[in-house]
């Protein structure tokens, strides 16, 4: 290997790193919110692929389906707890409209819209107006009711979920994989290294997101609000803070951060129905390197995960997957014996 093979490496591994911070950042967040290791975090990256890929075919998109089964389930299950309570028939017709507006309208768009393979602006906007709702229905179906239990109940439930979604997206979008066309088709050369236009695109969007994530936790209410709960979620009750509210904005963040790292990796790759876990899988390698905790370290692992990955599929393209998540091993060691041992009740 030379210098230059070694920097077209390096490259290719920053540039799948980027992604893979922006899915660890996700899933810390959401595990400092709610406790819960959010293992389905790829489905949202895969769905997000497909359906731009569908879009950019004339098709309708399965998530159209998708999130009008979610959204009519959540408002069946609201209506009922509502009705146990003795909530008054206009309240719980008013709360199912509410629950189902957004969603149908932006669903019912797509349909109409989709057929005629919209401009890629267009397209892209309508991808995370269909996966970023699924984030909170998602929460609702199948977190919010054990918000309270264990971090090993709720580990359970993702494992539950994450194959539900993937059954789902088979069901919705088939066994069809799709590759979305590039966002700039540009060309930079930058001494032996060719930089493409899609690279640039992942790099500014990923530095752009991680900035709008630090001031939003940092400048405005909401994000203290999160930052809040997931210091003390029984503080945060006590001084009038809804856990269950900030559970639903951390699981939309998560979406809209998954459905755009499918937008940002579709160029390169063919993503199918199931390709999530794996990418989703590495951005929670790098998230444990942060030990589920520090954004920075986050960011940092999943660099250094995009950089093995790069390496490894030079040296033994069969063996980068095992090269990969056998990182993790020194790495589950190392935090076994710096962290403190806490016994949860």
């Amino acid at each position: 290997m030379d210098a230059s093979i070694a920097a077209i490496l390096l490259l290719d591994g920053v540039t799948n790193g980027a992604v893979y911070a922006l899915l660890a950042l996700a899933l810390v967040m959401v595990f400092a919110v709610t406790r819960v290791i959010f293992i389905p975090q790829g489905e949202f990256v895969a769905f997000g692929t497909l359906t731009l890929g569908m879009l950019q075919a004339g098709q309708v998109p399965g998530t159209v389906w998708l999130l009008a089964v979610m959204a009519a389930a959540v408002a069946v299950l609201d209506a009922a707890a509502d009705l146990r309570r003795g909530a008054p028939g206009v309240r719980v017709l008013g709360r199912a409209a509410a629950t189902l507006a957004a969603p149908l309208a932006v669903c019912a768009f797509a349909w109409w819209i989709a057929p005629a393979k919209p401009a890629l602006p267009l397209a892209v906007l309508l991808t995370l107006a269909l996966v970023t709702p699924m984030g909170p229905l998602l929460y609702r179906l199948g977190y919010q009711s054990l918000a309270d239990a264990s971090v090993l109940v709720l580990l359970i439930v993702s494992v539950g979920v994450h194959f539900a979604l993937t059954g789902l997206g088979l069901l919705f979008f088939g066994a069809e994989g799709y590759r979305t066309p590039p966002f700039w088709d540009a060309r930079f050369v930058v001494g032996a290294l060719t930089l493409s236009g899609q690279t640039v695109i992942v790099f500014a969007a990923s530095i752009a997101l991680i900035l709008a994530l630090w001031l939003f936790f940092g400048r405005t209410l909401t994000g203290k609000a999160l930052a809040a709960t997931a210091v003390n979620r029984t503080g945060a009750r006590l001084m009038g803070i809804s856990t269950a509210g900030a559970g639903r904005i951390s699981f939309t963040m998560a979406a809209f951060i998954g459905a755009l790292s499918g937008l940002l990796i579709g160029p390169t790759t063919t993503v199918y129905y199931d390709s999530g876990f794996l990418i989703g899988l590495k951005g929670f390698v790098a998230a444990v390197f942060a030990g589920l905790a520090s954004y920075p370290l986050a960011a940092v692992g999943a660099i250094g995960v995009g950089i093995l990955e790069s390496f490894g599929s030079f040296w033994a393209s069969a063996f980068k997957e095992v090269i990969v998540f056998t990182a993790i091993l020194p790495v589950l060691l190392w935090r076994s014996l710096i962290d403190r041992h806490v016994e949860e009740e």
